[in-house]
């Protein structure tokens, strides 16, 4: 019921009705009949604002009621819009995706013994990720290392790609890892982004999870602490440059296949296996 809305009133007097004769009392009982309606919707009004007050009493604290009551008010009475259930794809309603292409516009990262950096390998894993994602219908950033849109960055989720080092460790040093942003507004979130990274870039890859790498370089990652917390954000480290050297550059689109379907089983809040930590 429209309770803001005021009786339209008409600047004209209104029509002069002619007495009736008393042997037709027809007009009482049409006045009589036309005030049962208008009481009982006085009545309705006075109930419907009783309900209201009795939820904002229990919905609000009550240092919330001492302030901005009378905004919530008028904000609550005044009617809304009406919301179309299908609302058509729009700037507003795309989900925006942050990818950063770690090292790039920095320095180079590692460098292998054939010149190989590993910002070269970051950058073309990061433009691959994003066109797929582009594809899908998402807005995706690519952004640098210390891209200065990071401050207060917004979006659904971010994802930093990196990689390990070029130099020969021990014949264990294959696989990736990932770690999460426990910056994020919702921990949780933060930690199923990185269970749909690695269940989904192991399945594509058949690379192993490799946690024991995991440094305080990835759980402490710089941008973490720059986006806005709202922002869902995690890092991956997609292999060694050395043991996993060849799927990191002549199987790129593999790799970054695996990364979209974690980034597509976290925004479709799909299925993932628990993976056991050793």
């Amino acid at each position: 019921m429209d309770i803001s809305r005021p009786t339209p009133t008409s600047s004209h007097p209104p029509a002069q009705t002619p007495p009736q004769p008393r042997s037709q009392p027809a007009s009482r009982p049409r006045t009589q009949a036309r005030s049962r309606p208008g009481n009982l919707r006085i009545l309705q009004n006075a109930v419907s604002v009783a309900i209201l007050m009795a939820t904002l009493f229990v919905a609000f604290p009550a240092g919330a009621l001492s302030t901005g009551i009378t905004d919530r008010l008028s904000l609550m009475l005044t009617p809304q819009p009406a919301q179309d259930v299908q609302v058509a794809p729009t700037e507003q309603t795309v989900l925006r995706i942050g990818i950063v292409a770690g090292h790039w516009g920095y320095d180079s990262g590692a460098v292998c013994t054939d010149g190989t950096t590993e910002v070269e390998v970051n950058l073309n894993l990061a433009t691959l990720v994003q066109q797929k994602l582009t594809a899908f219908g998402y807005k995706v950033d690519l952004l640098e290392e210390f891209d200065s849109r990071l401050q207060g960055y917004q979006a659904v989720l971010l994802v930093s790609i990196h990689n390990d080092s070029c130099t020969y460790i021990n014949d264990q040093a294959t696989g990736f890892k990932v770690a999460a942003s426990m910056s994020s507004r919702d921990p949780n979130r933060a930690s199923r982004l990185t269970a749909c990274l690695r269940d989904r870039y192991a399945q594509a890859t058949g690379l192993p999870f490799h946690p024991g790498s995991i440094t305080v370089d990835m759980t402490q990652y710089h941008s973490f602490n720059e986006i806005d917390p709202v922002t869902t954000a995690a890092i991956i480290e997609t292999g060694f440059m050395n043991l996993d050297f060849a799927i990191l550059t002549r199987e790129p689109v593999r790799v970054a296949d695996g990364i979209v379907a974690g980034i597509i089983c976290y925004l479709n809040n799909e299925n993932v296996a628990s993976t056991p930590m050793p």
